[in-house]
């Protein structure tokens, strides 16, 4: 099961009598761009309460902890395994009734240097395309006292030099943010009453590795143990020096306050006869705890896995690699894929959650400004899809085997060629927390600006070496190149981008704090959008994902994007039969239709208010997962933990329940009456929507602040 809090993520299980323990935390990004584990605890106690009759163990949801227990004849053990959600401290408390002698082992797999060969590859940034021999490099472990401690340190060469270099950026290195340099992390582990009591050696599904142990000095009836978890860009001796400096807390109260809180923010709690809508309720919340056990990280919670992966050979038996692998990379953010585990932070209240998102588009502006530049010579940031850690794009995915004269700025890849407009969903996703919470945002305006300079300055200069022309005839930006997603490719006006330009602009212009001056810049680029195109399916008048295109490359559906994420189109709201055409009769929608991975039908479902195909595929989403824990769903088209499976079950669930369109809350526009359920669920303005509906009535209904009462509507009676 999870275990987390903060930035620290656990796996936790109990085998053969002995508790083990994964150790991740955000950022612990190796040389080759690998989100690597920092290793594996385990603890082992004499004599072994978990060999008895009576055996335990529980996630207490509503403290953010776990806790294990076991009686064997008259010896009775209970381990309480918890995370600071303020100082990156792990903590086992072992109490027993009998006096037990406890060994706390820490295992590393990376005890030499490792080559990846093959898919192997896939967990780092060099995927199928490695150039030369890629090795994931060895950790520094030992006893240091009666401590161990165990550090990575990233070499002064790693795959951002790699990329610069292919990419044609190294007269502009020095300018470039690298998150990669001189970056080190690891921890130590400690007992209060414990020794070192030597090394070992031995070999889990497959992959060798080594372990230090540490021994209880005589048999007592309690222990603390204490792993404390660092990551930083210093020298080793100064990471050392800010590692103990870490005091422990004294007690669990703040963290449990913390998460009392996150469970007290919002809910969705479902009884019904319908067993899998209960399931869809529980696995919500299991799901909103993962995401809340890395409130506070360096970097987001990403979406093939967050902190939570695992021995990859038991989502795959044929992948026999460590436990640092993960498909899709480690430091490499796709956007199509990172959304789904963000958006439904907005409803959720979940904002700060929400900053080591939009922290990281933040702090790779520079190096995208710089990459537009250099590859186009005019303003913007230009944020491909497959974006690494440093702004560029993948360098597997950017191509190695380009034609030598294909523009520097363009990734030579079938998906992802002309994509870039999914950045304007954080950019939405920002302007959003100032509706909702009235965040001042003012910081990632430059942000947004930039991502919005880009398509203007590159549209315009593309039709300019076309023809004598920037603008067509009736005065719109010609989008061509483009893509509507990675499925609709070489599109000429893309749905998804003219939706997503149309719905920035026009909030950003309604920013209270923006000046006049970038108003009217940004009414003028509003007034030179496209239109949105249409299709016809058996006389049904559709929304296209484009004016044309050339190829299907995916199985997404963009051109019910203007349904969500961007509210275009939905209950309430002119042209709803057009997009219920939509989903219904465009024949590459039915055809991609699923409920797994990223999918979002269910979303679109219930946008459009389709009640019984809405329950249906999200139900299906949010079902048990076949694993042992309820919400460690995939890995679909990505990994297990599938975040954005999570997230998009979310999504959809908080849109069955309710809707909001400017100042208006529509209340369970596609929710069937026989579910009863409890929610409380954030809305523009600073509000909060609590109710009860039971048995097909609403009979309790608080809305704050109550005057926002009258922009309710109730969609069920």
């Amino acid at each position: 099961m999870p275990v987390g809090g903060g930035d620290i993520g656990l796996n936790l299980w109990v085998e053969k009598g002995e508790v083990y323990l994964y150790l991740s935390q955000s950022g612990t990004f190796d040389e080759n761009n690998t989100l690597l584990k920092l290793g594996r605890v385990k603890l082992k106690l004499s004599p072994n309460p978990f060999e008895g009759k009576t055996f335990k163990q529980e996630l207490i949801l509503n403290d953010g902890y776990a806790q294990i227990s076991g009686s064997n004849g008259k010896l009775n053990t209970q381990i309480k395994i918890w995370v600071d959600v303020f100082n990156p401290v792990i903590h086992l408390d072992i109490k027993s009734n009998q006096k037990i002698t406890t060994e706390a082992s820490y295992e590393s797999w990376r005890f030499e240097d490792r080559i990846t060969k093959g898919k192997e590859n896939n967990q780092n940034s060099y995927k199928w395309a490695p150039q030369g021999i890629i090795k994931t490099f060895k950790d520094e472990i030992g006893f240091k006292g009666n401590t161990i401690q165990f550090y990575h340190q990233n070499k002064p060469e790693t795959v951002f030099d790699v990329a610069v270099k292919q990419q044609g950026l190294e007269d502009r290195k020095t300018e470039l943010f690298n998150p990669l340099k001189h970056l080190i992390f690891g921890g130590s582990l400690r007992g209060d009453k414990m020794i070192p009591a030597g090394n070992y050696s031995g070999t889990y599904l497959n992959t060798p590795f080594q372990g230090w142990t540490l021994k209880s000095k005589s048999p007592t009836k309690s222990e603390q143990i204490t792993i404390r978890l660092n990551t930083s860009t210093t020298s080793v001796q100064a990471w050392e020096k800010e590692i103990n400096a870490i005091k422990p807390a004294v007690s669990q109260k703040a963290s449990i306050k913390w998460w009392n809180d996150y469970w007290k923010k919002s809910f969705i709690y479902i009884s019904s006869k319908d067993e899998t809508a209960n399931q869809s309720s529980k696995n919500y919340q299991l799901f909103r705890y993962m995401l809340g056990c890395n409130a506070f990280g360096k970097y987001p919670t990403k979406f093939n896995g967050g902190l939570f992966t695992f021995d990859p050979q038991l989502t795959d038996s044929t992948l026999k690699y460590t436990p640092d692998f993960r498909n899709w990379g480690g430091g490499t953010h796709t956007a199509q894929n990172q959304r789904l585990v963000y958006w439904p932070m907005l409803k959720s209240g979940d904002f700060e959650l929400m900053e080591p998102q939009f922290d990281f588009y933040l702090k790779l502006l520079k190096n995208a400004e710089i990459r537009t530049e250099a590859a186009w010579g005019h303003k913007g940031a230009s944020f491909t899809e497959q974006l690494e850690n440093f702004g560029l794009p993948n360098p597997a995915e950017y191509g190695w085997k380009r034609p030598t004269d294909y523009n520097k700025g363009l990734e030579y890849n079938a998906w992802l060629e002309y994509e870039w407009d999914t950045v304007l969903e954080f950019c939405m996703m920002i302007l959003e927390t100032e509706r909702y919470d009235h965040q001042n945002i003012d910081k990632y305006l430059p942000l947004i600006e930039s991502s919005l300079t880009f398509f203007k300055g590159h549209y315009t200069q593309l039709a300019k070496q076309r023809g004598a022309k920037s603008l067509d005839g009736n005065g719109h930006l010609v989008l061509y190149p483009g893509s509507g997603a990675e499925t609709y490719k070489m599109a000429y006006n893309s749905t998804s981008t003219i939706s997503a330009l149309k719905t920035v602009l026009k909030q950003l212009i309604e920013y209270p704090s923006l000046p006049d001056s970038k108003k009217k810049e940004w009414t003028e680029m509003l007034q030179t959008i496209p239109p949105i195109s249409f299709s016809q399916f058996d006389g049904h008048t559709t929304i296209s994902p484009a004016k044309v295109w050339e190829r299907i490359n995916n199985t997404e559906s963009p051109q019910l994007y203007p349904v969500y994420p961007w509210g275009i189109y939905g209950i309430g709201k002119p042209g709803l039969d057009t997009a219920i055409n939509t989903f219904k009769y465009d024949t590459d929608v039915l055809k991609f239709r699923s409920y797994v991975g990223w999918k979002q039908d269910n979303i679109f479902a219930a946008r459009l208010g389709l009640t019984e195909e809405a329950a249906k595929l999200t139900t299906l989403k949010l079902k048990d997962s076949g694993r042992r824990f309820p919400a460690f769903w995939g890995p679909g088209f990505d990994w297990t933990p599938d975040h954005n499976w999570g997230g998009s079950g979310m999504i959809g669930l908080q849109e069955m329940l309710m809707q909001v369109d400017g100042k208006k809350i529509y209340l369970f526009p596609a929710w069937p009456k026989d579910w009863d359920v409890h929610f409380k669920l954030y809305a523009p303005y600073q509000t909060t929507v609590e109710g009860t509906l039971k048995d097909g009535k609403l009979i309790d209904l608080k809305v704050l602040p109550e005057a926002r009462k009258v922009d309710v509507k109730v969609m069920i009676e």
